[in-house]
């Protein structure tokens, strides 16, 4: 028996017509032909993350490049080609030399304010850029739970932290009496950083150490960021 024999035994069976079968095989073809292309795509992206970038961050840069996909869609793809994302290893922060009992923590996780720039809560996190990774200082506006200031560098250093504070600042319109509160990392400690805040006419408030549920709020921010 032919193939175009079989073939309309088979669309006899189904009761369907030949041009749909056809349209049907050119569909899947289509089909098969755009999933190759994408994966490829995937693939090339994944490389020039340096093997860092996860479903999110794929699914950003296919975005940026004109091709609109979901994360589900592109987590079973990133599993068929075996891509695995290694994120660097876990990067301690420097930690004040010392407690500082003179800097005490004002919020006490109390993290319900009754108006804008009242309280700014700020942190440094890691986010890859494109084509390597920095470090990121967010300012964020515990009322709205909105960032309003950032900064980013190749180094976790006290100028990072004031030119987040510096940018906060500026765009809130230069606000005064602000709380500002951090985790005890040296650069919060830093004598610049506490100039700049006596500057501004800020009050400083700093989490106990090694308690990251004392700036609850930006450990979830930071999650949601990766």
């Amino acid at each position: 028996m032919g193939e175009q024999e079989s073939i309309e035994l088979v669309c006899e069976a189904f009761e369907i017509s030949r041009s749909s079968y056809y349209e049907y095989r050119q569909r899947r073809n289509r089909v098969d032909v755009e999933r190759l292309a994408l994966k490829a795509q995937m693939k090339r992206l994944f490389t020039r993350s340096r093997s860092s970038a996860g479903s999110r961050t794929i699914k950003g840069l296919l975005r940026e490049e004109g091709v609109v996909v979901g994360r589900f869609k592109v987590r079973r793809l990133m599993s068929e080609l075996g891509l695995i994302c290694k994120q660097p290893g876990p990067h301690a922060y420097k930690q004040a030399s010392v407690e500082r009992p003179d800097i005490p923590n004002h919020l006490d996780r109390e993290f319900t304010v009754e108006q804008p720039d009242q309280v700014w809560c700020g942190d440094i996190t890691y986010i890859w850029s494109g084509q390597r990774w920095s470090y990121l200082a967010v300012v964020l506006d515990l009322y709205a739970r909105r960032v309003v200031g950032w900064a980013m560098s190749s180094s976790p250093d006290a100028d990072l932290v004031v030119k987040a504070l510096d940018h906060a600042w500026e765009q809130r319109g230069r606000p005064e009496k602000v709380i500002f509160h951090s985790d005890q990392g040296s650069q919060y400690a830093s004598r610049k950083f506490r100039q700049r805040l006596w500057r501004y006419r800020m009050t400083q408030s700093m989490s106990r150490r090694g308690n990251c549920w004392d700036n609850a709020p930006m450990e979830r921010l930071f999650r949601s960021l990766k």
